[in-house]
């Protein structure tokens, strides 16, 4: 029964990722159409601007790298350079390209399999690094464009409320990790903090990028408020790279970073063919250093139900 109403919450989430994603390409089609200017401004693109967010990407990677490396720690587990890369880079493919965001799957089953983590400590490690990805996204939508009393309120806010969440899960389930014993030493807490910093920092320099050669001539604050509220998004989606909730997200938030639609589309656009290249960059080496058979994936068994 638990596997049935869990198969169907995967169909809904799917179904409502089709139609999300429908509705995407609609509206661009139809903004496009009636906004050809956007278009032109995409053709006069200098292709140092794609080398240069494909640059920014690669080191986006190494963060999330790192916040993997950081995040297991926590429960003193250790992936390999080479492993951490292949396991990071595939997980990265299927999640886009997977049915309903397939990434978190993946990297629960690999890691129990293989490390021995269990998913309720994994959840864990995703909960910690999601405090602070959340903390700090808000930190940028409003540091640049708002009183600093207004911002200090809202972190605080952020942050206690972070650390509620995570205390609650923390003991709602010590009694259930496994095995899995927990370390929240300051020097791990502080190198997943870094990493994500580091992160949010490249995403800062890529939407800066691609928001500047677009011609939408932001200051650095708007751009720190308009990577704050594109990085929220993702807690919310339910498309491959938020496909269509970021878009949104950014435009219902123009009164926030003062960024206007059409650099919003043109920008998305940008940004969202250079991560496609990223991508299939990241297919071929993944394809080239054979991390399917390297990571046992068949081995995973992810189609299968797991026993409630």
């Amino acid at each position: 029964m638990l596997y049935f109403v869990t198969d169907m919450r995967k169909q809904v989430k799917a179904a409502l990722a089709v139609i999300v994603l429908a509705l995407t390409i609609a509206s661009f089609g139809y903004y496009l159409h009636k906004h050809p200017e956007v278009i032109e401004q995409l053709r006069h693109l200098p292709i140092l601007t794609l080398v240069s967010v494909l640059a920014l990407y690669c080191a986006g990677f190494v963060a999330l790298v790192l916040i993997t490396r950081s995040s297991l720690h926590l429960y003193n587990k250790r992936l390999g350079v080479q492993e951490n890369f292949l396991f990071n880079a595939y997980s990265s493919l299927i999640n886009f390209f997977g049915p309903g965001q397939s990434g978190p799957l993946f990297r629960g089953a690999y890691l129990k399999k293989r490390h021995g983590l269990n998913v309720k400590p994994y959840i864990f490690t995703l909960l910690v690094y999601y405090a602070f990805f959340g903390v700090l996204s808000v930190l940028l939508v409003f540091i640049g464009t708002r009183p600093w009393w207004q911002t200090a309120i809202l972190i605080t806010s952020a942050a206690g409320g972070s650390l509620i969440i995570v205390r609650w899960w923390k003991n709602k389930n010590k009694r259930s990790m496994g095995g899995n014993q927990l370390s929240l030493s300051p020097r791990i807490l502080g190198l997943l903090f870094a990493a994500t910093v580091l992160q949010l920092a490249v995403q800062t320099a890529i939407f800066g990028v691609e928001l500047h050669n677009v011609g939408a001539h932001a200051s650095f604050g708007q751009v720190l408020s308009y990577t704050g509220v594109a990085s929220l998004s993702l807690f919310v989606a339910i498309t491959p790279g938020a496909i269509g909730i970021r878009e949104a997200f950014l435009a219902f938030s123009q009164n926030l970073h003062h960024i206007g639609g059409n650099a919003i589309v043109a920008a998305n656009i940008v940004d969202r063919a250079s991560y496609i290249v990223f991508l299939g960059i990241l297919f071929v080496v993944v394809v080239t250093l054979h991390a399917k058979d390297k990571l046992n994936v068949k081995q995973l068994n992810l189609d299968k139900p797991k026993d409630s």
